[in-house]
């Protein structure tokens, strides 16, 4: 089992599933470090970092090959960028990267935390999806995703994100999910 006084998590600080792992974190005596830019509405202030405009445009990333990669349009180009950007940060960080999403039927996941999933599985890190409409953990494994038992956090540097409209079930499954793993 970790030691969480050894442990960084890597979040945005946005209201729902990152402002729980947030919470969860400071609960548990583990480093946060949540990566913002200016203009982006921070619920969390432990362990803020805010990007400047040079540090988001090294993680420049297409809104028309992210769009092609989710089968959805992005709107609001200016900000989504910057959040697509700031989401980049936090999967380049972990070593383990675990969301609270909703799977959708073409594997992936909905909204901006899509692109979450998406670059995760690009650059090949351990994925975990807790799917708040199934109700249950998923891992990606290489072409699917694979329902988990009682997934743990197993890295010391772990990735959590998700989306902004966590329900109780997405609640309880983030603190199950730290009490195994550092309880």
């Amino acid at each position: 089992m970790l030691k969480p006084e050894n442990c960084t998590l890597f979040s945005g600080a946005a209201k729902g599933a990152e402002s729980e792992f947030g919470r969860l974190a400071e609960k548990y005596g583990i480093t946060e470090v949540n990566y913002a830019f200016e203009g982006h509405n921070c619920e969390r202030k432990r362990g803020l970092q805010m990007l400047s405009p040079e540090e988001l445009t090294r993680k420049d990333v297409s809104l028309t090959y992210v769009s092609k990669l989710l089968n959805r349009t992005f709107t609001n180009a200016e900000k989504m960028r910057k959040v697509l950007q700031s989401i980049m940060y936090q999967v380049d960080s972990g070593h383990e990267i675990f969301i609270v999403g909703v799977i959708q039927e073409d594997n992936t996941v909905r909204g901006g935390t899509g692109w979450g999933a998406e670059f995760a599985k690009i650059c090949n890190k351990p994925l975990y999806v807790f799917g708040q409409a199934r109700n249950a953990w998923y891992k990606w494994e290489k072409v699917e995703w694979v329902e988990v038992k009682n997934p743990v956090i197993t890295d010391a540097k772990f990735t959590g994100t998700g989306t902004r409209f966590l329900e109780e079930n997405g609640k309880k499954a983030l603190e199950e999910l730290f009490e195994r793993s550092f309880g």
